[in-house]
């Protein structure tokens, strides 16, 4: 079913995003600063009404049903791009970039986020088209991805130290401190690479991997290319705001990981139940759709992302609210507070 949205309206909208994502980049590197509580809450404010206002636009000139696909899609990208984060936060400790300059390189790992997302995103429209087969593949793919999040052991802060980069340290002549935002400096009259720049191959690798989860992900829930690259685009408008307003809050959402495990779970048997209703594997039903296999709706699947992310997040807070407690502390004291530089 194809969307039913004015041609004017999708590039009117890609165009608004486009001058927004630069106005904001512009902003960045123009007046690097660490935001302010008040400022960082604006701006993330600003962008999820903006969301929200876009899907009652979808609602008005095309119908319910795309509305409700972009909310879905949009909040499972937002929470996978939380997830996102929660690995920049390690990326940024890891590697002691001065909070001044954390919000270019934010800025930066969110222009490479959507250009990877962008390609993957055509790639995963053409698939789609020619192979319908390929939903049991995005589908097992996210089965495995929701196990593996579910299991896995906190990440450590010397994974950000891939194989690329430790090739990098070794055979490039790369300086032990940051020179503002600069790539390359100079020391002794000899030009050196910074560690700005091991920060942002760090997080452009980091982005393709989640690319490669995100993907899928959106398209188990539509596949209107449209539709997915726009909720990718807003999933990560007010991302590096989130970054300073969360702040330490996101080493305390500890249930989080299972609330994005079960989404995943659940669009990869969506997907997989999308792939059998529509069966055209010769091997599997003699080539026939599957008459058991339920169709799962766009708002169910937005009612579990909701709750799913929801209950995670309550649990979490409570729980990171205990533990201060033990510690003799409020969780307030405990995440590390703005100061204006």
């Amino acid at each position: 079913m194809e969307l039913a949205l004015p041609l004017w309206f999708e590039i009117g909208s890609l165009v608004v995003l486009t001058l927004i994502l630069l106005a904001d980049l512009l902003i960045v590197f123009k007046r690097p600063h660490v935001p302010s509580m008040r400022e960082a809450s604006l701006w993330v404010a600003f962008y999820v009404g903006l969301a929200l206002v876009f899907a009652l636009l979808m609602l008005v000139l095309g119908d319910a049903e795309h509305a409700g696909q972009f909310l879905a899609g949009w909040l499972t990208e937002y929470s996978l791009s939380i997830d996102n984060l929660f690995v920049f936060v390690i990326i940024m400790a890891r590697f002691s970039v001065p909070r001044k300059y954390q919000q270019e390189v934010l800025i930066v790992g969110i222009i490479i986020a959507l250009v990877l997302r962008g390609i993957f995103i055509l790639l995963g429209a053409q698939l789609i088209e020619n192979f319908s087969w390929i939903f049991y593949i995005f589908g097992a793919f996210l089965l495995y991805t929701a196990v593996h999040q579910a299991v896995a052991k906190e990440p450590d802060v010397d994974e950000a130290d891939n194989g690329l980069i430790r090739y990098l340290r070794r055979h490039m002549n790369i300086s032990s401190t940051f020179d503002g935002s600069k790539l390359r400096t100079l020391i002794d009259g000899k030009k050196v690479f910074t560690p700005m720049l091991i920060v942002l191959l760090a997080i452009g690798t980091t982005d393709l991997v989640f690319a490669l989860d995100s993907i899928p992900a959106i398209f188990g829930i539509t596949t209107s290319p449209f539709i997915v690259f726009t909720a990718n685009v807003f999933a990560l408008m007010g991302l590096r705001q989130l970054y300073f307003l969360l702040g330490g809050l996101l080493e305390r959402l500890e249930y989080l990981k299972y609330g994005i495990a079960f989404i995943l779970f659940f669009i990869g048997v969506k997907l997989v139940f999308h792939a059998l209703h529509t069966n055209e594997v010769f091997f599997i039903n003699g080539g026939e759709g599957v008459a058991w296999a339920p169709e799962i709706d766009t708002w169910t699947s937005l009612g579990v992302i909701v709750v799913s992310m929801a209950v995670a997040t309550v649990a979490s807070l409570i729980k990171a609210r205990r533990d201060a407690r033990r510690r003799g502390h409020t969780l307030a004291e405990e995440i590390p507070h703005f100061v204006e530089e």
